[in-house]
């Protein structure tokens, strides 16, 4: 066996399909199918059972998708020994987030982490709150940006961000002159909500008190989305003061504040525990350090990671 019939075989496990992987491992589902029986045939037994279109891991196969991911990572850690010899660190770096992070915040951290370490390829693993926490725990990326708080006990967090969730509508909107909101101010208002997330349990929480009352226009997954819509008057939205820059600066849109209290957001850089750390990845904290400016404190930004325990 060889290590890219490991990454097929964990491709595999991770999507539940034979046609997926292909896609992610850019080969035919033909040739991921022969990488599968050419590694049975070495161990001389059955990975996958398959139901029809539908497969799940044997016994067999639960066991040797554990020493399979063992392999690639003492692969990779291998590789990151050898490329910390030399003066300037090289490899990859995998960030997961969700698309309003990786509009407003990697652009800039990767312009800068680039600059210093031109040698380390970076990707982008676009993902939702909870799959950012997936793909750090099971691997598939070093880093995520996430809103806190994370809870998980295998991940170390590191606070480097904190704004706030205001209330955008747009310029001439009867909201535009409040300084600040309250649940009752906005039952007159279409309301455009994130489908899911932290910030969406938060708003549930603060709307609670008029829900029977809320005229909720439509529920979306994409901040960009949400803010074109209050743009087109289809409602009024919910969005952090870092992501509502532009709009606010163009005077197309205003943002206030919620009351009786601001709805402060903070946003965590995650990563494994038991993760041991390159001169790369330490890089890449220190980058983000450096580059994701607190936009309510305006606090000059630390030289080294605040950890939360």
């Amino acid at each position: 066996m060889d290590f890219d019939q490991l990454h097929t075989f964990l491709e595999i496990v991770r999507l539940k399909s034979f046609s997926k992987a292909a896609q992610t491992c850019y080969r035919t589902q033909p040739a991921i199918s022969a990488q599968v029986r050419q590694l049975e045939q070495e161990l001389r037994t059955e990975l996958f059972e398959r139901f029809g279109s539908r497969i799940s891991l044997t016994t067999a196969g639960r066991i040797f998708a554990e020493y399979a991911e063992q392999m690639l990572d003492f692969r990779r850690r291998a590789q990151d020994a050898i490329a910390e010899l030399e003066a300037n660190p090289r490899g990859e770096l995998v960030i997961a987030a969700n698309e309003a992070t990786c509009i407003y915040v990697l652009p800039r951290v990767f312009s800068e982490y680039c600059r210093l370490f031109p040698a380390v390829q970076l990707q982008v693993e676009r993902s939702y709150a909870a799959h950012v926490v997936e793909a750090v725990l099971d691997n598939s990326a070093d880093f995520g940006l996430t809103q806190l708080p994370v809870e998980e006990k295998r991940l170390q967090v590191v606070n480097v961000h904190h704004d706030e969730i205001r209330l955008l509508v747009p310029a001439g909107h009867p909201l535009a002159a409040h300084a600040s909101v309250t649940p009752a101010d906005v039952v007159e208002s279409f309301l455009l909500l994130p489908k899911h997330g932290k910030t969406r349990t938060r708003l549930n929480q603060w709307l609670e008190p008029v829900e029977d009352r809320l005229r909720i226009s439509m529920e979306l997954d994409s901040t960009e989305m949400m803010k074109r819509f209050v743009l087109a008057g289809l409602g009024v939205a919910f969005v952090a003061v870092s992501n509502s820059r532009e709009e606010v600066a163009a005077g197309t849109a205003i943002t206030i504040s919620l009351a009786p209290d601001p709805m402060v957001r903070r946003l965590g850089l995650i990563y494994r525990r038991d993760k041991a750390l390159s001169k790369a990845a330490l890089g890449f904290i220190q980058v983000v350090l450096d580059n994701v400016g607190d936009e309510a404190a305006g606090a000059k930004r630390p030289k080294a990671p605040k950890v939360v325990a």
